[in-house]
């Protein structure tokens, strides 16, 4: 059947965006329209094409790599590695237009036959679309960072997924330093909307933020970490080129790239702090509170509200609670509560002696980890996984561990993050419990597995819900006891208090951005039922600050999984296999909570159907 849809780009009509740049809004248009047939009819730009699934999804993905500069860059666009993303309200808008014309196709096939595997397809790439439509209207881009993380540390982390093989690489990237002014000033046009709408970062999380920027602003080209590539080179590139190459590298850093952050880091303290928020949290208008009601929902990816949440989270903590005090007992410490966490918080038994032991500590546990594995699981990821520190750069305000995805088409292992900085503030007892989180069975064995399925359309592997991912990466700590990873009570205490970690989230995210709470209120969460050191608490109290409804994803993702395990449980009795339970949960790569309920109401179904067929036939009566 054909299909005519009509456009609009911009937030304007089609007729006037053409007259002032025609090629743009019909290059605009052919990214949504189907096989970018655009034509023009009655002085309008309209797109009239026979539609399908399958050239929806093409579309949609060659759109997604367009506008994708890094992506661009790591396929082999040797123009892409010399840019930076164009991060303008243009550029936005531009995108939230392209998202608008993929829905109006999306829906248009909503009644097309089609079997369970395109279903499925056509839900997840809905699901994408939704959610980026449904935070558009709040403009993000005007806060554009976290409190460890951002547009100024940003191209660290590319930096460590780039290949530097042949002097072109490194070209590339000198060429991409001088970007960073222009770069950096549409970030700085962003922030200085969010002043003029009253929509900024709170002032607790600048600090941090303004050090690490200035760090960046003074230190000299050749210690600076955007030089690190320069430092090493291929055997293929000759000595000779590997001088200019360095000299090309130092004269980026020092005309560009330090300037702009000179430049970022004055706009900062004179421009931005005075102007910052003074709350921790969200909610002075009901603009704010929608905003949080539409990431409460973003991030769970259910149905939820704010209120319900923050119940939900006293619940779990008061029964997390009574299991410590279990645990505690066990150890025959006589004492209170908080004289148990006083002796774990200060006793030298449970922090390394150095940055190297508490790597060294790391390592073990995910290799006892990856040893237990096969027990557990059917399909294991072939893609391997490192332990590595957090760098330098960024260590003193960023979270206690972290996984940095790896690639297996480029050949680029998986890492465990762990942060090594102020050991005094990283308790062993807690590191079997983030090993698993990060490492496997939790988000390297999540995110690898996605990552390697095949047959899937390209958007659906790198495909991110947070309370999939976080939830299956909190459910992995409680798999790892099943694993008999924890060896002793102050370990599985370590556990239970990064449960009681991410309960609490629902308690303080709730409580900051909703109800009001001040930055102490919603550390005495954790003070008070915990063993997260004090500088991990200011540390995690700050990123929820900065990042309104992400802490929300992990337990509620996490009482999912384990909801849709305990069905499977009792639905199979003896033939319950967990290996095919994680199989399937894990089979189709990243996908929101109610999809993942589908998919196990269809395992249950099947295996059923499956042990019927086994059953030997009843004898026949005379």
């Amino acid at each position: 059947m054909r299909r005519l849809l009509l456009c609009l780009l911009l937030g304007t009509s089609i007729p006037a965006y053409a007259q002032e740049n025609p090629a743009a809004a019909r290059l605009d248009l052919s990214l949504s329209c189907p096989g970018g047939a655009v034509i023009e009819l009655d002085g309008r730009l309209v797109c009239e094409a026979e539609d399908s699934l399958s050239l929806l999804i093409s579309d949609f993905e060659a759109a997604e790599l367009r506008g994708d500069v890094y992506r661009l860059g790591q396929e082999g666009d040797r123009e892409a590695l010399k840019q930076l993303p164009n991060i303008s309200l243009d550029a936005a808008a531009a995108q939230n237009s392209i998202t608008t014309g993929f829905l109006a196709r999306h829906a248009a096939l909503s009644s097309t036959p089609m079997n369970s595997e395109d279903r499925l397809n056509y839900d997840l790439l809905g699901f994408v679309l939704t959610q980026r439509q449904r935070l558009a209207p709040f403009d993000m881009a005007r806060v554009p960072f976290t409190n460890d993380s951002g547009f100024f540390n940003e191209l660290s982390f590319v930096v460590r997924q780039t290949d530097f093989k042949t002097t072109e690489d490194y070209e590339a990237y000198a060429a991409r330093l001088t970007r960073l002014p222009r770069y950096f000033g549409q970030a700085k046009e962003n922030m200085r909307r969010g002043i003029r709408t009253n929509f900024t970062a709170s002032a607790e999380i600048l600090p941090g933020i303004q050090e690490m920027i200035d760090v960046m602003a003074d230190t000299p080209a050749q210690s600076h970490p955007l030089y690190s590539p320069f430092k090493s080179f291929p055997d293929t590139v000759s000595e000779a080129d590997q001088n200019r190459l360095r000299g090309l590298g130092k004269a980026a850093l020092e005309s560009a790239a330090i300037p702009a952050y000179r430049d970022l880091a004055k706009f900062m303290k004179d421009e931005y702090a005075t102007a910052a928020r003074t709350t921790a949290g969200l909610g002075a208008s009901e603009t704010e509170r929608e905003y949080y009601r539409a990431v409460t929902r973003y991030f769970t990816t259910l149905d939820i509200s704010p209120d319900e949440v923050h119940a939900l989270g006293l619940t779990e903590v008061a029964r997390i609670r009574g299991e410590m005090d279990a645990v505690i007992a066990e150890t025959g410490f006589e004492g209170s509560f908080a004289e148990f966490l006083n002796f774990l918080r200060t006793d030298p038994q449970f922090y390394a002696q150095s940055r190297e032991e508490l790597l060294m500590h790391a390592s073990y546990i995910a290799k006892q980890l990856d040893g237990k594995m096969p027990e557990f699981f059917a399909t294991l990821p072939r893609l391997s996984y490192g332990v590595i520190p957090v760098p330098k750069e960024i260590e003193k305000t960023y979270t206690t561990g972290r996984y940095f995805s790896g690639n297996p088409e480029r050949g680029q292992a998986g890492n465990y993050v762990v942060n090594t900085y102020n050991l005094p503030n990283r308790p062993l007892y807690n590191l079997a419990a983030l090993t698993a989180h990060e490492g496997v069975p939790g988000h390297h064995m999540q995110i690898a597995i996605g990552q390697e399925l095949k047959g899937l359309p390209k958007f659906r592997k790198s495909l991110y819900p947070n309370a999939f991912g976080e939830g299956w990466g909190l459910y992995a700590e409680k798999l790892a006891g099943e694993m008999g990873i924890y060896k002793t009570p102050y370990e599985r205490f370590g556990q239970l208090s990064y449960e009681m970690w991410r309960a609490c989230r629902l308690v303080v995210d709730t409580g900051l951005h909703w109800k009001g709470w001040t930055r102490e209120e919603a550390e005495a969460c954790f003070l008070e039922n915990s063993a997260l050191a004090p500088h991990n608490i200011k540390t995690e109290v700050q990123r929820y600050i900065s990042w309104p409804g992400q802490a929300l994803a992990y337990k509620i993702g996490e009482l999912k999984i384990l909801e849709l395990r305990a069905n499977a449980e009792a639905a199979l009795g003896n033939d319950f296999d967990i290996r095919k339970f994680h199989d399937a949960v894990l089979s189709n790569g990243g996908i929101p909570l109610d999809i993942l309920e589908d998919q196990i109401e269809r395992f249950i179904f099947d295996e059923k159907q499956r042990i019927a067929q086994t059953l030997p036939a009843s004898p026949s009566t005379p």
